[in-house]
């Protein structure tokens, strides 16, 4: 009976990390390092959107878009007294969904200009932040801006 409680939570816990993001993979557009008063700001990085992964399916109804499995950029942050802000330019309508450095996920849509989206960090803790761009109608691959910045959102 032992090994087949076992078995049971080692199947269910396999199949609820399967459309999860994965945030120890490797960024599909590599990785920035920066600190607090970094110049140029904003710091930007083109990459290709989205995925086959439904956001609101893996990280809940907050979130909307279609993104990678992998993180599309990883953020080493050092964080000093400023906001950090994380925003998106693209042609198409993108959606962002941030893993923070305390393990929590943040997620929007629209609240950069146009159907662009940006996550501003108040009180922004040192660490890594990954980064997953989306595309919001499907699972398109589409061009895009990230732009890290501490001083204003795109």
């Amino acid at each position: 009976m032992l090994r087949l409680t076992a078995f049971t939570i080692a199947l269910i816990a396999s199949c609820g990390t399967a459309a999860a993001q994965n945030a120890s993979a490797l960024p599909s557009s590599g990785d920035v390092s920066l600190s607090a008063g970094f110049t140029p700001d904003p710091y930007r990085v083109r990459l290709a959107t989205g995925g086959s992964i439904d956001a609101s399916q893996s990280r809940g109804p907050d979130c909307t878009g279609f993104i990678a499995d992998a993180p599309d950029l990883a953020l080493f942050y050092n964080a000093g007294a400023s906001p950090l802000i994380i925003s998106v330019d693209a042609a198409v309508d993108t959606t962002l969904v941030i893993q923070a450095p305390d393990g929590g996920w943040h997620c929007d849509d629209d609240s950069g200009e146009g159907l662009n989206p940006s996550i501003r960090f108040t009180g922004p803790q040192s660490g890594l932040y990954d980064i997953w761009i989306g595309t919001y109608a499907d699972a398109s691959r589409e061009e895009a801006t990230v732009s890290i910045s501490e001083l204003f959102s795109e």
